[in-house]
């Protein structure tokens, strides 16, 4: 209970913003930009920022715990790897505020009970849709599934372009960024681990 509450301080601030203060703070990053927020073209701005905010971050309004919590025991005895590849992933840096962008694919392997896969996608989302870095990330989609699911082992591999790179610094537009994270038994079972590599093309 007392992570769940360090979480929460992490995540919400004590003293949330009004929209109205939302839109004043736009307004004024509009004008050290070196534009008018009053001209025509940009009277609306604001309000299209912070709509396009909640939809970005809607990650903090959603509890993954939850959205794994309805499983399924009628599996026929099935105790195979589950692999769902290519789960389009769009999250911000926390850094610069600016998009990452790829993809994430995600592996589990059943203990008695199974989840719908669209779940596991959404899960990706709720995490993703937070200002993060691609090493948390990956880690929280992977120790989520783990921590709800009890499966016997997780594989989570996130790979995506960074526009705080590609766009501005150094500007290297063709890189991206690998990042996995390996519980139970593709940790400890390298043939586990690299029949899921093979799965996602990434052997």
């Amino acid at each position: 209970m007392k992570n769940n509450n360090t979480l929460k301080k992490n995540i919400i601030s004590k003293t949330h913003p009004s929209e109205e203060e939302a839109k004043e703070a736009v307004k004024t990053l509009i004008a050290w930009a070196g534009d008018n927020p009053d001209r025509e073209g940009l009277i609306e701005t604001p309000k299209r920022v912070i709509n396009a905010y909640k939809e970005f971050f809607e990650g903090y309004t959603t509890e993954p715990d939850k959205i794994l919590s309805k499983t399924f025991e009628e599996v026929a005895g099935y105790d195979e790897m589950v692999v769902i590849r290519d789960i389009r992933l769009e999250s911000h840096c926390e850094h610069h505020m600016v998009p990452i962008l790829g993809k994430a694919h995600v592996a589990y392997i059943p203990d008695k009970r199974v989840v719908g896969i669209s779940k596991l996608a959404r899960v990706v989302d709720c995490y993703a849709k937070r200002l993060q870095t691609q090493e948390t990330m990956t880690a929280q989609i992977a120790g989520c599934i783990q921590r709800v699911l009890l499966p016997k082992g997780v594989a989570v591999v996130v790979d995506a372009a960074h526009q705080c790179m590609t766009t501005r610094g150094v500007h290297k537009s063709t890189t991206s960024t690998v990042t996995s994270r390996m519980l139970g038994l593709f940790r400890t079972d390298a043939r586990t681990r690299m029949e899921f590599m093979n799965f996602i093309g990434k052997n």
